[in-house]
C-alpha cells in the first residue's frame, strides 16, 4: 500500500517547489562585468559632460596618454569632459579583455566613433588600455592610454 500525503502537506510542497523554481538566484556581477560596465558608463559620462561621475571613477593620481601622444591628469580629463562639444553619431565599444590581479585590473577594448567633422562623416577607431585599482569597495582608474588605429594603406 502506498502512503498518501495529506492535502495540506501536498499543497505546501507544490507551492514551495513553484516558488523556488520561479525565483532564480541572482549572481553578483563579476569584476569583469563591473569593469566593462564602468568603461561604458565612463564613455557615456564623458560624452554627456557628467564631470561628477568621472571625478569618482578617476583616481587622484590618474595619468593618461592620449592617442596624439600628449599626456594629462585627472584635472585635464575633467576639463576636457566639461568642454566636450563634438557631435558623436555612434560610439561602439567592443573587443573587451579584462584581467584582474587581486586589487588591480587591466581593461583593453576597442571603440569605434562616427560623427561629422569639417563637413564630412568621420569614422575613428581607438584601442584603449585602462588600469584600475580597488579602493573603498569600488574600482578607480589610475592610468589610461589610447591609440588611434589607422586603416592599412593599399
Amino acid at each position: 500500500m502506498t502512503p498518501r500525503l495529506s492535502t495540506p502537506f501536498l499543497l505546501l510542497a507544490i507551492v514551495w517547489t513553484v516558488s523556488v523554481s520561479a525565483s532564480p538566484f541572482q549572481r553578483a556581477p563579476s569584476d569583469q562585468q563591473i569593469l566593462i560596465q564602468l568603461e561604458r558608463d565612463w564613455d557615456e559620462a564623458f560624452h554627456h559632460k557628467d564631470v561628477a561621475f568621472l571625478a569618482k571613477v578617476l583616481a587622484d593620481e590618474f595619468r593618461v596618454t592620449y592617442a596624439d601622444g600628449s599626456q594629462g591628469d585627472k584635472a585635464r580629463e575633467l576639463k576636457l569632459a566639461a568642454e566636450f562639444n563634438q557631435q558623436i553619431d555612434s560610439a561602439t565599444m567592443d573587443e573587451f579583455t579584462v584581467k584582474v590581479y587581486g586589487d588591480t585590473a587591466v581593461v583593453w577594448f576597442t571603440e569605434h566613433l562616427v560623427g561629422p567633422s569639417k563637413g564630412r562623416q568621420l569614422a575613428i577607431t581607438l584601442k584603449f588600455m585602462d588600469v584600475f585599482v580597488m579602493r573603498d569597495g569600488r574600482w578607480q582608474c589610475v592610468a589610461s592610454q589610447s591609440t588611434r588605429v589607422t586603416e592599412p594603406t593599399k
